[in-house]
Order: structure tokens, then sequence, then C-alpha cells
């Protein structure tokens, strides 16, 4: 009879979690199944380069790049990850003009003339009547001519908080216009000044002019913007600020797309675009611009406009807002109706186009371009939420439209705000912070840890107690104290078994503590998957590797335990890892944890990299053979001072800490000297804090005897005599001094006297108190 082996069967595996995402066009967390397999196609709006970028640029890419890092290096996607540069808009035609007319007005300011003062009053006088008006009650609002005499009015109300704040309802932008137009005014007294003093100088002339760049900028365009004719002028400027903009990502270690695109290289692809858009019945041409019929496709029992935000659809502001400060609402079906072609004007850049010359709406670049690279379907489109309408509504209306199909995006994700102080962040505001102004604050890992902090969806409010307080703390408990410090001793720990790897004590030290630790860290590892996909859940995946820390750190420190290396390094390398996904990591990728961000790289120099450790090793040696040979009684004593002394002073500044402990060999770890210096000034200010903080005690210790010594001084006789009481308050006194007749001659009441003698017994022992202390100061000053 043949032999078989026995029957198997199929183990019965645990339900695993399954990664949702919040999707912003079912407002749901959703289960996430790309297109094609593990090949996920994802296009995420760029910036629209004009300005420098800001902490709310900050905030979405290196979100963004968070959630990137998660589907590519955590779950294994294969992410194709394509983001636009908007380098045309009426934002950055704006801007370029504005820029370019300042330049020639300032170059021709040579000398401080009427002239030259008389054109920077008028465009001040503009700019109150048409902006800073806008935030006054009606009747406040000056006329032409008397905009300096109300001045002195509107100042009172920019000053006072509560009209204040009802001048930024009527316009949220109250507070910029004021600044900028008393800013100028103060420039145009000092140039009144100054030309009625016969100062003409250059210099005095480029004063008034610089200090009225936003006025005027603002006013020559109005009147100059049709000379210009230069389309350089528009693309210079994009192709500086976007430069810039990969420069602070870069800081910022955001990852570079694999694709980047721009409006400006895909015009023709716009065209064929617009033209299917019309040919499918969803677009229709006005004045040789192009719109696109929103009618007509919500109509369609094919489609439907607005999936993001329906009950945004009539919203009057935000589809103006969607359309630029250059575009005309005449000729539209609807005022949901929004621009594919734009005709240009004079003074705004233009391509060639059946309708005209003219150029890109807003919306069209990312269905263009975006279908250029993916076709008719993406897995992921994601941007900032303040894009969702009608910019991503509008998106996916004209793709739908022009590929004919029911959906362009499978999934939506949408950042969320971040806000100054409760206010959004926006540059029209001038309410905003440069990610080179922040970086030079905090460093990359703090802002991104400060992301992490929060979910990727919800509302940021940055401020200055936050950073200065939450971030910090945070990244002293998360880093510095816990993480980092975490890693070092780690490392040091394998250093030190890799010096012994040789020898064996005969223990294999996989005991009940080794393999509780390691339960830990698969149950770890459990909980951060589940954490990051339940819809990327960053603050809880986080606290999963402090947890896991903090139980690591109590099985190294437990007293009388020789730590199972490899359990340790197993339990550091993932969590270096997990750190590193997340894109806090620095240096070699190679080592334990997550690196130090001031790492060098390159060759090593030996004797740069030795001698410094030589020479405090060195200095040692002289100290402790000079002692020996003295001799001294106190030699032991100076022995122990300069161990003190190559520990807090000499290897400080290498980035070498030695841990004394319980056997009497210190535990060596490499530390970056800044942070080691950091943490000697720190202990030294606690320390001296704490002197100080005694030593006022003992101050106010002391003044309060000295106070109380002073109301002792009157002998007990005499408190109820004056100068001790008004004169007058009594006339007779008993042989103690005691009142026995008030002014009126009357014996004072019963309940007077037994107060009075409380008070002359409280006295009499304070009395000789200080008659005592008195003593004893004159005794002290005798000797």
């Amino acid at each position: 009879m043949a032999v078989r082996q026995p029957a198997w069967h199929l183990p019965h595996q645990i339900d695993q979690p399954v990664l949702k995402i919040f999707n912003s066009l079912t407002k749901t967390k959703t289960e996430f199944i790309p297109i094609d397999g593990f090949h996920v196609k994802w296009y995420n709006c760029g910036p629209t380069v004009y300005d420098a970028s800001h902490m709310g640029h900050a905030r979405n890419y290196v979100t963004q790049d968070i959630l990137r890092r998660i589907m590519s290096d955590y779950f294994g996607y294969d992410v194709h990850f394509v983001m636009n540069v908007t380098d045309i808009d009426d934002k950055i035609i704006v801007r370029a003009r504005q820029n370019y007319l300042f330049s020639q007005f300032r170059n021709s300011a040579t000398t401080l003339s009427a002239d030259l003062l008389s054109q920077v009053s008028e465009a001040w006088g503009s700019y109150v009547r048409e902006n800073v008006s806008k935030g006054l009650p009606d009747k406040e609002k000056p006329s032409r001519g008397e905009e300096e005499v109300r001045w002195p009015r509107i100042v009172g109300f920019a000053r006072d908080q509560s009209r204040k704040l009802e001048c930024l309802k009527r316009d949220e932008k109250f507070d910029m216009h004021f600044t900028a137009a008393n800013q100028t005014l103060v420039a145009i007294e000092a140039a009144r000044h100054a030309l009625s003093a016969n100062q003409s100088s250059g210099d005095t002339a480029l004063r008034l002019v610089n200090e009225s760049r936003d006025i005027l900028a603002s006013a020559l365009d109005e009147k100059l913007k049709d000379t210009v004719t230069d389309q350089s002028v528009f693309r210079s400027l994009a192709a500086y600020w976007e430069g810039q903009f990969f420069k602070d990502m870069e800081r910022l270690r955001v990852r570079y797309p694999d694709t980047v695109t721009r409006v400006t290289e895909y015009v023709p692809e716009v065209v064929e675009f617009v033209q299917g858009i019309i040919k499918n019945g969803y677009g229709y041409e006005f004045e040789s611009s192009v719109y696109f019929d929103t009618g007509a496709f919500d109509s369609s029992d094919r489609h439907d406009y607005a999936k993001l935000e329906p009950w945004s659809k009539g919203n009057r502001e935000l589809l103006a807002e969607g359309e630029g400060v250059l575009s005309s609402t005449s000729g539209r079906r609807s005022a949901s109706d929004f621009a594919l072609w734009k005709a240009s004007k004079p003074g705004e850049p233009s391509w060639p186009s059946p309708w005209g010359p003219g150029r890109p709406g807003w919306h069209i670049e990312c269905s263009v371009m975006a279908s250029a690279i993916f076709g008719e379907r993406m897995d992921i489109h994601s941007g900032g939420i303040d894009l969702a309408f009608p910019h991503h509504d509008n998106e996916m209306a004209q793709s739908e439209a022009y590929h004919e199909c029911g959906a362009w995006v499978n999934y939506f994700i949408h950042t969320g705000h971040l806000h100054i102080e409760g206010l959004k962040m926006s540059k029209s505001l001038k309410n905003f912070i440069t990610i080179d102004e922040i970086l030079q604050r905090f460093t990359a890992r703090q802002l991104r840890l400060a992301f992490l902090t929060q979910l990727w969806n919800t509302k940021i409010d940055f401020s200055e107690s936050m950073m200065t307080g939450e971030v910090k703390s945070l990244e002293v408990t998360f880093n510095a104290k816990t993480i980092q410090n975490f890693f070092t001793n780690v490392r040091a720990i394998i250093s030190q078994a890799r010096a012994h790897e040789d020898q064996s004590d005969g223990e294999h030290h996989y005991n009940d503590a080794e393999r509780e630790l390691m339960k830990s860290l698969y149950d770890s590892k459990t909980a951060f998957r589940a954490a990051l996909c339940d819809s990327f859940n960053t603050p809880e995946a986080l606290k999963v590797i402090r947890d896991l820390v903090s139980r690591i750190n109590i099985y190294i420190n437990s007293p009388g335990r020789k730590a199972n290396v490899c359990v340790v390094k197993q339990s550091a390398t993932w969590i270096g890892d997990m750190l590193r996904m997340f894109g806090l990591g620095e240096g070699q990728a190679s080592e334990i944890g997550w690196g130090q961000e001031d790492e060098g790289a390159g060759g090593v120099n030996r004797e740069e990299t030795l001698m410094p450790y030589l020479r405090a090793l060195s200095s040692f040696r002289d100290g402790v053979r000079q002692l020996a040979i003295a001799k001294n009684d106190n030699a032991l004593k100076e022995i122990l001072k300069l161990c003190d002394k190559l520990r807090d002073d000499d290897l400080v500044s290498l980035g070498v800490a030695l841990d004394d402990q319980e056997d009497g060999k210190a535990l060596v770890k490499l530390v970056s000297p800044a942070e080691l210096i950091k943490a000697r000034e720190e202990k030294r200010l606690k320390l001296d804090a704490q002197a100080a903080k005694k030593a006022a005690a003992a101050e106010e210790v002391r003044q309060k005897r000295l106070a109380k010594m002073e109301k002792g001084r009157v002998p007990p006789e005499e408190m109820f005599r004056p100068p001790n009481v008004p004169e007058g308050t009594y006339i007779r006194w008993d042989e103690y001094g005691l009142p026995t007749a008030t002014a009126s001659g009357e014996e004072p009441s019963k309940n007077q006297q037994k107060r009075a003698r409380r008070d002359w017994d409280a006295q009499k022992k304070l009395h000789e108190e200080f008659l005592a202390w008195k003593k004893e100061q004159e005794s002290i000053a005798g000797s």
C-alpha cells in the first residue's frame, strides 16, 4: 500500500485592515482600489508661481509628500506622481506687469521733484478711494480731494479694535490696504519736508518710490498695462518663482514629482481639448473666448456638475475668485459657466487659436495635462481644500465632458487649510510666512513633525505658541529626549556588543522579557499598519512608535539585565525605517535611527577625524601624569575632576557622550556636538535658575524678617501714643501705655480695651524679638 502524506488544510487567516482613504467625492473613508493592480496614477495640483512659497504651501506639499511616501514606501504601490506648475494666470500677468512697470518708473526717478511727488500723491488718493474705502462705512468714505483731510478718522478706525473688525467684515483686505496707504502717506510727508528743505537727491526720490511700491505698482498697471507687449516679462517671473518653489521643496525634504507639467508647454493640447468639449456640446464661443456650458453638462443624463460641493454651485464669490481678476462675466449663459479659453487683451500674453489670440483658462490646464499623461481616468487627484470648488469641480466637469466618461477621478483627497492666528493664510491678504522665514527658525524635521501630528485633511491653526511651544516640546519629547536618545543608546549597546561578540557568557538571553518585547514589536507593527490603513492616521501611527520606544527603554534600563542586542536592534531598525518612511530621516539610511540633521557626507580625512579625539586623550593623560608625579594629598580628588572635565568639556565639543554605569564602565555614545552643548547649557541654566530661585526665596525671607523687626522697634508702652497713632486719638494712658480715655474723655468700651490688650501683648512679644535681634546684629558688627 502506497504511503501518502496526510491531508493539508489551508490556514485560516485573521482579517487584516485594508487601506481606506477619506474621499472628498463621498465625504467618507472608502476602500482604496487602484484601476490597474499596484500602479497608481496620482495627479497633484501644483503652485501658481508669482511670489515666494509660504507656510500654506509647506502644509499642502509636505503633507502630500507624506501621503505619497506612505503609498509607495510603506504600502508598496507603484505611484506615478504628476504635478503641474501654473506658469500663466491672471495673478502672474498682473504681478509681472506691475513689477515691470514699477521697475521702469523707479529707474526714471533720478531726483525728487514736485512732479514726482504729485504722481505719488495722486496714486495714493486713488488707492484710498478705491481700496481703503471698501472697508469704511458709507458716510466715512472720502471723496476726491479730501483723502488727507479724512485720513486721521480712517486711522481711528484702523487703530480701534472693534471698529477695525467691522471694517474687516466689509472688506477682508482692509488692514492690508490701510497699511500700504499709511506707509505711503508717511513717505509723502517726508518727501514734502525734504522738498521744502531743498533736498532733492536721487536717494530721497528712491525712498519715496520704494515706500510707495504697492500703491504705485497698482496705479501704473491701471494706466500703462496695454504697453507691456514683451511676453518674456511674464515667463521670466514665473520661471524665477518656480525655481524658488522647488528649492524650498528640496529644503523641506519633499520629493520631486515623477513628472512636472507646465501649462505654457501644453497650449496646443489645450486648444485641441477645448475643441473637443465644443464638439461634444458642452462649450460655446463668445467674442473670441470659449466658455463651459454648465447647464448643458448638468442636464445630461451621463453627467453631474459640482460633485465635490454641489451646495456651492451658486456661490458667486467663489465662482468669481475661480475666474481671476482679469476675467469678464459678459457673454456667459450662466453665472456658473467658466472660461475654457480667454481672449487676450492688450498687455496680456497670447497664443494662436481658432477663436483668435488668447490663453488657457485656469481650470482647463489640469484637465489637459493630466489627460495627456494618464488618459481618461486616474486613481487619485489631490490638492488643498480651498481648490475643491470651483477649481476641482470644474476640472472634473470639463474632463468628463471631453472624454464623455462618468468618472474622471476615483479618489479626491484634499489637505486641510492652514490658518495664521485664526485667519486663512493668503498672499492677497499679505498675512503669510514664507518658507524661507520659517526655516530660519525651525528645522524641516520640526515642520514635518508638526504636520504628522495632525490629520492630513484637518485645519491647522498655525500660531507662535504652536511652534515655540507645542512643536518644539514635541521635538524635545519625541526627538531629542526620547527618539534620538533611544537611537543613540541602541547604537552604543550594539557597538559595545560587537567589541565582545566573540565572547559568550553561556546564556541565550531570550526569556520572558525578550518574548514580551518581541510581541510588543509585532503588535506595534499591526497597530501601525491599522493606523495608516485608517486614511493615513499619522498621529496614531506616531503614538504607536512612541509607545514601543518607551517599552524598549524600560527593557534596556531594567537593573540586573543584560539586554538581548538582536531583539533591541530589530525593534530599533523598524522604528528608524518607519520614521524615515515619513520623510524624517537624515544622513545614511543604512544606520540605526533616523540620522542627525547636521551630518556631513563624502570622504573621511583620517587625521581631521581622529586628531581632535587624540588631543583630548593626550591632554587628559598629561594631567593625570602630572598629578601622579606631584603626589599631592588631593591627587585622587583632582583626578576625578579631570575625568569630569574630559566628560563635560573636552568630549562634548567632539560629539562624544560618556554615561556612567553601575558597573563603573562608561557607555560611549556618539551624539551631535550641538545637541550635547545645548544639553550642557540647558543643565547650567537650570542650575543657575534653581540657585537664583533659592537666593530670591532667601532674600524674601530676609526682607520679611526685616519688616517684622522694624515693626517691633516700637515699645508696647508707646504703641498707642503719637506718632504711632494720630494726635488726639487718646488723652490718657495707664502705666503700661494702654489707653484709658478717648479724645472725648470717655473710657474705651470693653471690646476696645480687649482688642488693645491683645495688640499690646503681641507688640510686647515682637519688641522683645527686636531687642534680641538688635543685640545679635551689634554682636556680629563688633566681631
